[in-house]
């Protein structure tokens, strides 16, 4: 494995440090206000070619289903032993139930979760089919949600609980796909609380006075409203982002150039971490909230924010190896630390 060398002096004089941290992260107590999604996998064994139109009639197998949107960063924390409170909506439906029943099996708080009987639980169902001793491949993906914001009761029924259960965490996470959750009555509560971490996929405005931001690359660029194609620009969209939403810090994610943290200080405020896995990358769904867990638990365990963004980098490092929105624990992290130390190469 080749990283920068100064990089690499770093990590190996850090490493003690990093892994006491990780040991800590069931101290964590966390508050996830997002937009919920169960995520479907059926998958089917081609059959033939249906008569009643052109289109392949699968005989099915089997139908996975996991927490993803805003539900996969609460279960990412809780997988990572912290002590999770859920706050969003499901609808009055089988896969509301589902969701909220793999909460209940991963010992996550569910009393933020508000069931909503006019509208549906969000879901993305993924169809995959495969011939006989050949790989499935995904033919359609089949999206149940609602376009309309929730009722105003309900928005103020989801802050009232956000603000009731400030004192008893350490972070309040935001994390918004755009699905009606993070209205401006919840966001107000959110951010009430010293440590708001946001992860949303556009509109950073929205949020201004949170402290911590984690955008990736593409929606950095359009909040800044130019392309980010050189260092210089980079540099130039960590300033301008920090000035848009007064946060403390920024962190963006550049996918397989790894990250890029911004802070506001008077001294070093920019650092670069690289990815620390180019070469196993099979599926970065869900890999953002991954990072967003591990940084968030890594903060309140007491890191400093290079700390924390390179343990939420390790984190994802191990779940983009798994197809699918995946999770990782404390013990998978200490183990592929240990390894990067061991691989780890000086230039």
């Amino acid at each position: 494995m080749n990283l920068d060398a100064d990089f690499v002096r770093r990590l190996h004089s850090q490493a003690d440090r990093l892994l006491g941290l990780i040991d800590r992260f069931h101290q964590g107590r966390v508050l996830v206000v997002g937009d919920l999604t169960l995520d479907e996998f059926l998958t089917g064994q081609v059959e033939r070619i249906s008569r009643e139109a052109p289109v392949l009639i699968l005989r099915h197998e089997t139908t996975l289903q996991i927490p993803g949107g805003g539900a996969n960063a609460v279960y990412n924390l809780a997988k990572l032993g912290a002590q999770v409170k859920a706050v969003g909506l499901v609808g009055k439906d089988d896969q509301g139930k589902a969701l909220c029943g793999i909460f209940e099996a991963a010992g996550i708080d569910n009393q933020g979760v508000l069931v909503d009987a006019t509208r549906p639980t969000v879901t993305k169902t993924r169809i995959s089919g495969h011939a006989r001793q050949s790989v499935n491949q995904q033919i359609v993906r089949v999206d149940r949600k609602s376009d309309r914001l929730p009722e105003l009761e309900v928005q103020l029924q989801l802050a009232e609980y956000i603000r009731s259960e400030l004192d008893n965490v350490d972070a309040v996470v935001c994390s918004d796909y755009g699905d009606g959750v993070l209205t401006a009555p919840a966001i107000e509560a959110a951010l009430s609380h010293q440590r708001a971490i946001v992860d949303t996929q556009k509109n950073l405005r929205r949020y201004a006075g949170a402290s911590l931001f984690t955008p990736n690359l593409p929606e950095a660029e359009q909040a800044v409203g130019y392309a980010i194609a050189t260092e210089q620009d980079l540099s130039q969209a960590g300033q301008d982002l920090l000035f848009l939403t007064q946060a403390q810090q920024m962190l963006i994610t550049r996918g397989e150039q790894g990250m890029t943290l911004f802070e506001r200080s008077d001294v070093q405020s920019q650092w670069d971490i690289p990815a620390f896995n180019r070469t196993e990358v099979f599926d970065v769904t869900g890999a953002g909230d991954t990072v967003v867990a591990a940084l968030t638990l890594a903060l309140i365990a007491g890191a400093s924010f290079w700390e924390a963004a390179v343990l939420g980098n390790l984190a994802a490092s191990i779940v983009v190896r798994d197809f699918g929105t995946a999770t990782t624990t404390p013990a998978k992290m200490q183990a592929a630390l240990q390894l990067i130390l061991e691989e780890a190469t000086i230039d």
